[in-house]
């Protein structure tokens, strides 16, 4: 399996309304994207964050499947979501598991 963790710093002109359809948006690619087992997103309640607001993970069944993930046209669409709201930035670690 595959894990792939992001965490993610939106410009201070985000909505709360936004962040919930980022949210949504989100969680809806499980429906989506084969290979997907599971998907969680939310907000970042620890005040350690250093400016990281939203967290997500996704497990994958393989590399494959997660490989066929990143240009699937719903990611994309989330990408491209998070660029009209005001992405800061983005720090992303994938890894395998046994």
């Amino acid at each position: 399996m595959v894990e792939h963790i992001v965490l993610v710093k939106l410009s201070d002109d985000v909505t709360g309304d936004q962040v919930d359809e980022l949210i949504s948006r989100t969680l809806a690619l499980k429906d989506v994207i084969p290979g997907l087992l599971d998907i969680q997103q939310g907000r970042n309640f620890a005040g350690r964050s250093q400016g990281y607001e939203i967290g997500m993970t996704a497990r994958f069944e393989d590399r494959t499947t997660f490989e066929a993930y990143l240009p699937h046209p719903s990611h994309q669409a989330i990408l491209a979501y998070l660029e009209e709201i005001g992405l800061e930035d983005l720090i992303v670690v994938d890894f395998d598991t046994n």
